[in-house]
């Protein structure tokens, strides 16, 4: 525990560890989770969803939906049974979405599609985070959409509107994938009444692809089949709905698994992974293609994935790499701090949605790496990583930025041959609150 004269803050100091080994089940995708969510709600029937994330950002989105007047019974820990509710406009709210990303922007889109008067808001962090590119969608469909702060950024208040999908809702595609979620999520509000089909399009590149698959592939659990051409234009069918499937189970959460993932590759291992593998829909389970072409051996199963590596606290190192992160920036994160174990400088490309996420995360990743002694080069979207020596390496208290990844991510550093500190661990509760038990319980000093 560590304090200053304004207040408590905690922190957690991890010894220099020589190896890891053993199992660790993944919480829920938040992800998934947090889309299952609002689907089952809006699907017609009552939806039994198994392995639900219990965090921060699903629980904002819980509330939200309870108080949009959504039947959500979680009695039973092991699942969530909710009754398909939020299809009547006219509701009054004041929702408050914290800095969950997963829940404010499809929100928006299905509320302002919906009709009624509400307004959205979250921490400070998530009113700086852009939603303008949504928002000018949203407005050329009929929606009304007004900013109550800064123009381009929540909060937001949405009143009733006249939407009218008569011609191609347009959105770009290079700030963030969750404008494009949000809107094929809510689509089928405005399809189900129409008897042309909603058409979306995206304006230049579109990045973070693979979640839109998380997307689709949810919205086709729950009846709606999208067609789409490439990455640039997509069709929902007049007259789709949503429909529960019964029940869903949510697969462990890709993301985390590379923070287990990577430190089988440093650590020697094996550890093994469970709940996402070969067959999940996941895009950040192929974080394990980029240890293995670091020098990780990797063994997949269905729902699984095994990771063996080195042991770069007896002086091995991993391969350096210079790669495109845009299919995977989450992921990318942990790469970054792997690179200080490379055998030379690694770059990673294409990352500038780490601008917008809940911190500004090149410039963190960069003020933090450069700590620990190791030097960088970044710009807009990418960054050079030189790896770090041994005898270079400086103990060093690690800002987290109320960032959950980067306080996963740094986590790793404590392969380094000097203490780290992680300020602020709790802030991994917005999608894993037991994750420093989970981690700790498999290194050895």
């Amino acid at each position: 525990m560590a304090s200053d004269d304004q207040k408590s803050v905690q922190s957690l100091r991890l010894s220099p560890a020589t190896s890891a080994r053993g199992s660790i089940d993944l919480p829920g995708s938040k992800s998934i989770s947090n889309r299952a969510l609002l689907l089952a709600a809006l699907a017609q029937g009552e939806t039994e969803l198994r392995g639900v994330l219990d965090s921060d950002d699903t629980r904002v989105m819980q509330a939200a939906l309870r108080t949009l007047g959504v039947g959500l019974d979680d009695s039973d820990p092991d699942r969530i049974r909710v009754a398909g509710a939020l299809r009547r406009p006219g509701h009054e709210a004041r929702l408050f979405l914290g800095n969950a990303g997963t829940a404010f922007r499809p929100l928006t889109a299905a509320l302002a599609m919906m009709g009624g008067d509400y307004h959205l808001s979250g921490v400070p962090r998530m009113h700086e985070r852009p939603i303008g590119d949504l928002v000018d969608a949203l407005r050329a469909l009929g929606c009304v959409v007004s900013y109550e702060g800064v123009e381009g950024y929540p909060p937001l208040r949405l009143q009733a509107g006249q939407p009218d999908a008569g011609r191609p809702i347009r959105v770009r595609g290079s700030v963030s994938s969750q404008f494009l979620t949000a809107l094929l999520m809510a689509a089928p509000i405005l399809a189900g009444h129409q008897n042309h089909d909603v058409v979306i399009e995206v304006d230049g590149e579109l990045i973070s692809r693979p979640y839109i698959l998380i997307t689709l592939n949810l919205m086709a659990c729950f009846g709606v089949q999208v067609q789409h051409e490439g990455w640039a234009r997509f069709i929902i069918p007049a007259g789709s709905s949503y429909r529960s499937p019964g029940h869903y189970e949510v697969e462990g959460d890709a993301s985390t698994a590379s923070y287990f993932m990577a430190l089988g590759a440093i650590a020697g291992g094996p550890i093994e992974v469970r709940g996402a593998g070969a067959d999940s829909i996941q895009g950040d389970i192929a974080f394990a293609q980029v240890l293995e072409d670091m020098g990780a051996r990797i063994d997949w199963q269905a729902h699984a994935v095994t990771v063996s590596g080195v042991q770069v606290a007896r002086g091995q190192r991993l391969k350096a790499f210079d790669r495109d992160f845009n299919l995977i920036p989450d992921a990318a994160m942990t790469a970054a701090v792997l690179a200080l174990y490379a055998d030379g400088p690694c770059v990673l490309r294409n990352i500038g949605s780490w601008r917008v996420k809940e911190t500004d995360r090149i410039e963190a990743m960069h003020a933090e790496l450069t700590r620990l002694g190791a030097q960088i080069w970044s710009d807009q979207d990418s960054m050079r990583i030189e790896p770090l020596p041994r005898s270079d390496w400086r103990e060093a208290s690690i800002r987290t930025y109320d960032d959950h990844r980067m306080a996963m991510c740094f986590s790793l550093a404590c392969f380094g041959p000097v203490p780290v500190t992680i300020q602020d661990p709790d802030c991994v509760s917005k999608t894993f609150p037991d994750y420093f038990s989970a981690f700790t319980r498999l290194i050895q000093p």
